[in-house]
């Protein structure tokens, strides 16, 4: 375990259980301390953790003891502590999005340029078997050439089921950059970049209400966008249409479909590593499942650290911060769009990801 990559976790909420269920008793990695606003928890948690120190956030920023910094903080803080972690020399990786804000993102890159740091940032779920599958299907020519596509994620809203769903309807929430990361990440893997988008959006409720936990019963105010679609155009000429919302109950729609010439392929939930393809071809009279092809099997939170970890700044990292940023930017253009009543031409681009070989479980934990 000497030579494992030290990790300090930063953030230790709802989703913070699942990375450390992956990442704590790697071979690979050593979760060496972990450190919230909120020092009772950190120290519950470090206590559940032999070896893990409970430190402050300045005090984990600074430790010899962390080479790459996890930073599961609220989307407003996710710049300023990856700034402050390649500050002190280290990598960062973090939970999308990349930064609240598409000029503090650009800054996050530049200084880890600067500071020869390496940045990675979720999701990670589209490095699972579902996402990579669907991406292997349409690489080998099962739809033919892709035409078009839809991507929907609709929700009733977070604040159902979250005790503390106050940042998700605050700058760097909504339903587009809490979700977006998700489709829209996948979509790159699918079709590659996006040259230029079209939005609009809308917000038609002020205020939510909290149900459950502590809070249940407190209402909340509603500060940004609770539904957003747009058009995607795609480099290679593929137009995606894409809906993000908070304000329906659900919808009968794949997550994401992508229609060739010769067929359409189902997409499942990008928000889950695993998920049943399912490819109608031109002419065929049923749907047809297809066998798990590409990706990390049994894929949980914190693979996509693992990968950028195993990158080693050799290899571009799958789940990149480069990646992250022309997203964000994507995001952050659609709703500049909605604002302005235009088409908006974007100014970054990105590689696609390497695909992810099928990798059994056993290869990766």
């Amino acid at each position: 375990m000497g030579d494992a990559h030290r990790i300090g976790v930063i953030g230790l909420g709802v989703i913070s259980r699942a990375y450390l269920d992956t990442l704590v008793g790697h071979s690979a990695v050593r979760v060496t301390a972990v450190a919230d606003l909120d020092a009772s928890r950190s120290a519950a948690v470090a206590a559940e953790l032999p070896g893990v120190r409970a430190l402050s956030v300045g005090e984990l920023l600074s430790s010899p003891d962390v080479d790459t910094v996890l930073n599961l903080t609220v989307p407003a803080a996710h710049a300023e502590i990856a700034l402050g972690a390649i500050a002190h020399g280290k990598n960062v990786y973090g939970e999308k999005p990349l930064a609240a804000e598409l000029a503090d993102a650009h800054a996050v890159l530049e200084a880890a340029a600067k500071a020869g740091a390496r940045v990675g940032c979720a999701p990670d779920t589209v490095l699972g078997t579902g996402i990579q599958t669907a991406r292997a299907a349409v690489e080998g020519g099962a739809i033919g050439r892709p035409q078009f596509a839809s991507a929907a994620m609709v929700t009733p809203g977070h604040e159902r089921w979250h005790p503390h769903p106050d940042f998700y309807y605050t700058a760097g929430g909504g339903p587009l950059l809490d979700m977006g990361p998700y489709y829209l990440s996948s979509l790159v893997h699918l079709l590659g970049p996006v040259r230029a988008v079209i939005g609009a959006s809308s917000r038609l409720r002020s205020e939510r209400v909290i149900g459950s936990g502590p809070r249940a019963g407190e209402p909340i105010p509603v500060e940004v966008a609770s539904h957003v679609t747009g058009v995607l155009e795609h480099e290679g000429g593929t137009l995606t249409t894409i809906t993000t919302s908070f304000d329906g109950v659900t919808t009968t729609a794949a997550p994401i479909e992508v229609h060739g010439e010769t067929g359409t392929l189902a997409v499942p939930d990008p928000n889950h590593f695993e998920g049943e393809v399912r490819l109608l071809g031109l002419g065929e009279p049923e749907w047809r499942t297809l066998p798990s092809s590409a990706g990390y099997a049994g894929g949980t939170r914190g693979v996509g650290l693992l990968d950028f970890v195993a990158a080693g700044g050799q290899r571009t990292p799958r789940a990149s911060g480069e990646l992250a940023l022309h997203v964000l930017e994507i995001m952050t253009a659609l709703l500049r769009s909605s604002d302005e009543g235009r088409r908006i031409e974007l100014s970054t681009t990105v590689e696609r990801p390497d695909p992810v070989p099928l990798t059994p479980a056993e290869k990766w934990r």
